[in-house]
């Protein structure tokens, strides 16, 4: 989103952004392209929420803003309803998760909130089925994958060893990094150089941590909390993955990809269309610590395999998933739904 925001045409869009809280490490790099008003609230179950929502409905009203796109659920509940009574022409939705840590309340509100919607994005088919599994028809559904630039990533030179295994995921259950602690400890008795990099932040940290200690791995994992610099990182990397219960569409699979790194991933969702399995990466079952040690001594032990499926990684990258693609395609929904909502004004005259 911070890059839609970044990239979107200014000779066709002015953009502002509406957040909950003005703070958050990306927070420079949004006010540096655009700006940002907050609409604070602390809860939907409070009665100020709805004073917050009628006061973002306001806002854009005073703005004129024709288009609104809400980026994850607590967006989504908050402003396309309140969108829809601001008077905004184009209202779009979003899915990038497939809900796996959310309550039956949250989804339900969520779900109504996309009546309000003239269409939903999801950020891989797999969103995409899972929206429709929420009643969403799939004629208001649209699959925009995330975008990357792979130029900021350096296409890795062929190492003849595997020495370092690096995962880029917030420290969320849902990312299962227990299950690659507990791989990395059945690999430890056959490979004793091998390093793991956690490149992340979240609840878990402390619990993962000790973890590691638990299974006599600490001195081989470096927890290094969220870092800004992840394309130097995966550079030092020699494998990434990937070992997760739920993903819609991952950044950091996509943006191993891009620098050419062999993907070890869990067959689920989005991975499933992401990593073409034996070609571009290996997909393992998920909560399976043995299968994932092994497919990482399979890599391991065959250095030229891994190369091989780096350098297809990084080509299908540069073909299919493009920060322009992406955000091309958002203007291109929004202006339809500009047109569209003209149209209908039109004819009502």
């Amino acid at each position: 989103m911070t890059e839609l925001v970044q990239r979107l045409d200014r000779t066709r869009f002015a953009v502002h952004v509406a957040c909950f809280h003005k703070e958050g490490a990306w927070l420079p790099r949004v006010e540096a392209s655009a700006p940002v008003t907050a609409f604070p609230i602390r809860g939907f179950a409070r009665p100020a929420t709805l004073a917050r929502a009628a006061g973002f409905a306001r806002w854009c009203r005073a703005k004129r803003i024709a288009g609104v796109v809400a980026c994850d659920l607590y967006a989504n509940s908050f402003a396309l309803p309140a969108a829809a009574l601001g008077g905004v022409s184009a209202r779009i939705g979003s899915r990038r998760e497939l809900n796996p840590d959310k309550s039956a309340a949250q989804i339900a509100l969520q779900r109504h909130a996309y009546r309000f919607a003239h269409a939903v994005v999801a950020n891989s088919r797999a969103a995409a089925r899972q929206l429709e599994s929420e009643g969403v028809q799939p004629g208001r559904i649209r699959v925009i994958p995330n975008g990357i630039v792979a130029e900021r990533f350096e296409a890795r030179r062929a190492s003849p060893r595997i020495a370092t295994v690096a995962t880029v995921a917030n420290l969320r259950r849902e990312k299962a990094h227990e299950v690659l602690l507990a791989a990395a400890a059945r690999l430890a008795p056959r490979h004793a150089d091998l390093k793991f990099l956690i490149i992340g932040d979240g609840p878990r940290d402390a619990e993962l941590r000790a973890l590691a200690a638990a299974l006599g791995v600490a001195g081989r994992v470096e927890f290094l909390g969220h870092r800004e610099d992840v394309p130097a990182l995966l550079a030092r990397a020699d494998l990434f993955v990937l070992p997760s219960r739920s993903e819609a569409f991952p950044n950091g699979a996509i943006e191993a990809m891009a620098a050419g790194l062999p993907v070890i991933a869990s067959r689920v969702g989005g991975l499933i269309d992401l990593v073409d399995d034996g070609r571009t990466g290996l997909l393992v079952e998920p909560d399976d610590p043995a299968a994932l040690a092994d497919a990482i001594d399979t890599l391991v032990e065959s250095p030229a395999r891994a190369a091989g499926l780096g350098a297809a990684a990084r080509d299908e990258v540069a073909r299919r998933y493009s920060f322009d693609r992406m955000v091309r395609s958002f203007e291109t929904l929004l202006l339809s739904h500009l047109e569209l909502s003209r149209g209908v004004s039109s004819r009502a005259a």
